[in-house]
């Protein structure tokens, strides 16, 4: 390999080991959370394909929510990251009041719409499936209760997102995984009744998740209050925002926002509109397949944690060809990655007549497909998700925007309203087909990218 080529995408192997040590720990951390999420979707597959489907287009808006707190995160750690390579610590505070405040907000919408319109936002998911009505009351019975878990989710990921973009990866990783243990063993308890206790089904499904979040995010007060980490806050910081700093993180943020909610709007209306290709055995088959797959998509979040943490701390030491540097070595990565999770990915498929043995011979042969679907497409996702990272690194939020606003808003949605309305395809081919907009976005972030506009201090003026 020619030495000059080699030096440009190929990083050394301290690189690489700098990767891993962030990443691992985050990818295995959410590789277990999903395990066990799994095994909470094997529990509720149980109770047959009506109940599991109502507890999954309420999940649905949950992955709305939860979508919306990550990105008040990730928006907040584009500028923790920097400040951490400056060792400005007031910054890293303003970082942290930024999160919480908006948070705040995210929490009082989320609660609202599970407990003053829960009916007709579910019933969206469900337009024109033949088990709407039934589906629609498991739901509806899930989501009111889940509407309590909003307080401990975002605090709970406020705090966990802010030690890890200041490399502290490990503690997350422990409390995270213990929560997770704890609700799968609620479920088994509430779910079926256990220990002399009612069988709860889908509103026991709810319950343990509510308990299990709310101890995360005791244990991660604990951690902070004992570790004393450089963002830790108290009451009396709320008194002294810097409004000007605070406006030009909610400037970065509501380009992420808007960027991540379209996405997560258009993830919704498709999966609405292939919900409308049958009953129960179409929304619980797309439903599990996800689950599945979710045991590969960890690739997504250790990649850009990395990138954001490496690149952010880059920046922020004004280290501006090293950046450039490590963002041509993490491309590359992103690639040969991806490569490596489709295989991962066809293995999962292996887990389905184990986990959903249960659901209809329709729903398990629904959720193979797409499993397999889905691998093939893990190098292209991987890849695109990196580039937007490495944008967002730098503050460039206007990236994703554009990128993903155009896309989706020209090609996905339509693309998916005409497949629904002029041609007989199935769910699947629905969902494949759009996804082919992604060698798109490539193309068009990989443009954006060469402008060097990401390639920015935040943490001066």
């Amino acid at each position: 390999m020619n030495t000059t080529f080699k030096a440009k995408f190929f990083g050394p192997k301290t690189f690489y080991k700098e990767v891993i040590a962030i990443a691992l720990p985050v990818m295995l951390q959410m590789l277990i959370q999903n395990l066990v999420s799994l095994v909470d979707n094997f529990m509720v597959a149980g109770l047959g394909d009506i109940k599991m489907s109502g507890v999954n287009i309420a999940g649905q808006m949950a992955f709305v929510y939860m979508v919306l707190i990550n990105t008040i995160c990730s928006s907040g750690g584009i500028f923790m990251s920097q400040f951490f390579g400056a060792e400005d610590k007031k910054g890293m505070k303003q970082a942290l009041i930024f999160k919480i405040l908006l948070g705040i907000i995210g929490i009082g919408l989320f609660m609202f719409g599970c407990l003053v319109i829960p009916e007709q936002l579910l019933s969206l998911m469900v337009h024109n499936n033949k088990d709407a009505t039934e589906i629609l009351f498991y739901g509806t019975q899930y989501i009111k209760i889940m509407a309590f878990m909003g307080l401990p989710f975002a605090i709970a990921n406020i705090l966990a997102s802010s030690l890890r973009e200041i490399g502290i990866v490990k503690p997350p990783l422990i409390i995270a995984v213990s929560a997770t243990l704890v609700n799968t063993f609620l479920d088994w308890v509430l779910i079926y009744g256990r220990f002399g206790l009612p069988a709860l089904e889908v509103k026991g499904a709810a319950i343990a998740t509510i308990i299990a979040t709310s101890l995360q995010m005791i244990a991660f007060i604990i951690y902070i209050n004992i570790k004393k980490p450089p963002f830790i806050i108290s009451i009396t910081d709320f008194l002294h925002i810097d409004f000007k700093l605070f406006f030009k993180m909610l400037k970065k943020s509501l380009m992420v926002l808007f960027s991540e909610l379209l996405w997560v709007i258009s993830e919704t209306v498709t999966t609405a509109l292939y919900n409308s290709r049958g009953g129960a055995d179409v929304v619980s088959g797309m439903a599990s397949s996800f689950a599945i797959a979710n045991l590969f998509f960890v690739a997504f979040g250790g990649i850009t944690t990395a990138t954001g943490v490496i690149l952010g701390k880059t920046l922020g030491q004004g280290k501006y060809d090293e950046a450039r540097t490590k963002k041509n070595w993490l491309l590359t990565s992103a690639i040969i990655f991806g490569v490596g999770m489709t295989f991962f990915g066809f293995l999962t498929s292996l887990l389905i007549p184990l986990v959903f043995g249960n659901l209809s011979h329709a729903s398990q042969l629904i959720c193979r497909n797409m499993v397999w679907g889905m691998s093939i497409f893990m190098p292209v996702w991987v890849y695109v998700n990196t580039q937007f990272a490495v944008s967002r690194a730098g503050g460039d939020t206007l990236m994703g925007m554009v990128v993903d606003g155009t896309t989706t808003l020209l090609l996905i949605i339509p693309g998916m309203f005409i497949m629904t309305i002029f041609t007989p395809l199935g769910p699947v081919a629905m969902y494949m087909l759009v996804k082919c907009v992604d060698f798109i976005k490539i193309t068009l972030a990989q443009i954006w990218l060469s402008k060097e506009k990401w390639i920015k201090n935040l943490t001066t003026n």
